[in-house]
């Protein structure tokens, strides 16, 4: 990092972050150490949730059925162990150390490991599509459990039957849509051109900003200003990307390893010329 002012137009780039509350504070100390000046406006916010497969899923685990276990998030994690009681958790824990389990990225990876929970390597790609890329050879014949949120990517489930895999989903928790002005005084901001960049990290978090700018009418607009030549719009993975395309708007980054601070890697030397 060389610098914190736009180059162009001498003004600190102001970024709107829509991460989930959990993780404002972080997202918003690293933007700020990136350079940037934040705008931060959940456009989800994460609610427990345990389905009818649950119990299934813990059943699976401790008594040997399951050879693969998969989360595809921090949150995943944490809201599976807290639905299970205290009189089965380590043993639930041993159990899922006697299966392979797979975390999508170093995020996911770092939480298991805190809990003790030991992973096989990471796929190349930390997304649906690396998962099923990384155990493609290996998952014919063989039981794959998956927590995790209620909006996840169906290609990850399709494209481990398509390899020959028996799997079961069971939603852990589920993501909701903040009313409040928060959000709609970003898409004010948005408008009166004062946000610059962008961060969109999740496929969710799109359809939700663009419900809000409709809320106001003002859809047609916003897509105007994220098109525009002054303003970087950035998405974690392929999917928020092609979501983001499907509403006509032009992504600038998709930063290689899908993580918030690769994102803001990214941002910095797409703004600043040095990449």
């Amino acid at each position: 990092m060389t610098s914190n002012i736009n180059q162009d137009t001498g003004q600190t780039p102001v970024i709107a972050i829509m991460r989930p509350e959990m993780y404002l504070n972080k997202s918003v100390i690293l933007a700020q150490e990136y350079g940037f000046e934040t705008f931060s406006a959940p456009m989800i916010e994460i609610v427990d949730k345990k389905d009818a497969c649950f119990d299934d899923f813990v059943y699976r685990v401790l008594n040997g059925k399951s050879d693969y276990v998969i989360f595809t998030s921090a949150n995943g994690i944490d809201f599976t162990l807290n639905k299970i009681s205290d009189e089965i958790k380590q043993e639930f824990l041993v159990a899922l150390n006697n299966t392979n389990v797979l975390a999508i990225g170093p995020n996911t990876q770092k939480a298991l490991e805190d809990t003790g929970i030991e992973c096989i390597d990471l796929p190349d790609s930390y997304s649906s599509e690396g998962v099923v890329d990384y155990l493609s050879l290996y998952v014919e014949g063989k039981t794959i459990d998956i927590a995790r949120s209620s909006h996840g990517s169906k290609y990850l489930i399709s494209g481990l039957i398509n390899n020959g895999a028996t799997v079961f989903e069971t939603q852990v928790y589920t993501l909701n849509t903040p009313d409040n002005i928060t959000q709609k005084n970003l898409i004010r901001c948005a408008l009166a051109g004062n946000i610059s960049v962008f961060a969109f990290t999740s496929s969710m978090i799109v359809h939700n900003f663009f419900t809000k700018a409709n809320d106001v009418e003002a859809e047609d607009r916003i897509i105007e200003i994220l098109n525009s030549n002054d303003t970087t719009v950035a998405a974690i993975g392929t999917p928020t990307a092609s979501t983001l395309k499907n509403y006509g708007v032009k992504v600038d980054i998709v930063p290689e390893k899908y993580l918030f601070e690769n994102m803001l890697a990214d941002i910095h030397d797409f703004i600043y010329g040095t990449q």
